[in-house]
């Protein structure tokens, strides 16, 4: 049997939270439950009160203040970004970083964006770096590395065959 988080007696209220892929536990007395509101105390069966359950939960895995952060650039809080829910500028990201982070994974379970380029743009974007290597293997008159580039052009579909 599990001991009250906050007591050491008994508990009878046990809860597991996951936030960032970190698993919590927290077990609760039935006294220590009602003085930090996590259950009302009304005669009848003792209903969970959410609000305080997540204000506990949250306390117990504290962020970074975040009333104190402030972009220096364009003045934004965090506060203000959490009313919003929008950035003010690119600077955002690096100020906020501790707590978008978390958010961030939790949304995207990634804080890495990789993105999807248009296929055509991609390989657009390729054929122009061969043309332009082969440019200049031909300046620098490495013939043997142009013909390599020239025929890989052809293979990708950049260069028309000879008729």
């Amino acid at each position: 049997m599990n001991s009250c988080h906050y007591c050491g007696q008994p508990a009878t209220i046990h809860l597991t939270t996951l936030l960032a892929h970190k698993k919590s536990e927290q077990h609760l007395c039935e006294g220590c439950a009602r003085e930090h509101g996590v259950v009302k105390d009304e005669p009848a069966a003792a209903p969970l009160d959410l609000t305080a359950l997540v204000q506990m939960i949250m306390s117990q895995n504290p962020r970074p203040d975040a009333a104190s952060l402030k972009c220096p650039e364009c003045g934004l809080k965090y506060a203000q970004f959490r009313a919003d829910g929008r950035l003010g500028c690119p600077h955002d990201y690096e100020v906020f970083r501790p707590t978008l982070e978390p958010l961030l994974e939790r949304i995207h379970r990634a804080t890495l964006h990789t993105g999807k380029g248009p296929q055509a743009r991609r390989r657009r974007d390729e054929l122009d770096d061969l043309r332009a290597r082969l440019t200049d293997a031909v300046t620098a008159e490495r013939y043997e590395d142009a013909a390599q580039l020239r025929d890989l052009i052809r293979e990708k579909g950049g260069v028309d065959e000879p008729r």
